[in-house]
């Protein structure tokens, strides 16, 4: 276990047509001008594991707080980038630790 005192936020994404992986990135993010986090990345898979390809784009933040995770899902832009990318992805997958 360890004694970090911050919460990271990891979602994948996979897109229902590889063509819209760039829409899906783009659309994601519109998420880093929520101003909660204290690290935000948006990045496609560079798909290097040979035993996984399902995952096309990840989000990873970082936020000090429970408060400062829920402000951040609770921003317009995060509704904003969900009405982008809902119709465009296949998977998204979420982890919260």
């Amino acid at each position: 276990m360890t004694d970090r005192s911050f919460i990271r936020h990891v979602v994948f994404f996979s897109a229902k047509d590889k063509g819209d992986i760039a829409r899906i990135r783009d659309g994601l993010s519109m998420l880093r001008d929520i101003p909660h986090s204290q690290t935000f990345e948006v990045v496609e898979n560079k798909n290097v594991d040979a035993l996984s390809g399902e995952v096309d784009v990840v989000v990873y933040a970082e936020f000090e707080s429970d408060d400062a995770l829920r402000a951040y899902k609770a921003h317009q832009l995060y509704q904003d980038a969900i009405a982008v990318v809902r119709p465009l992805r296949e998977l998204r997958i979420a982890a919260d630790f």
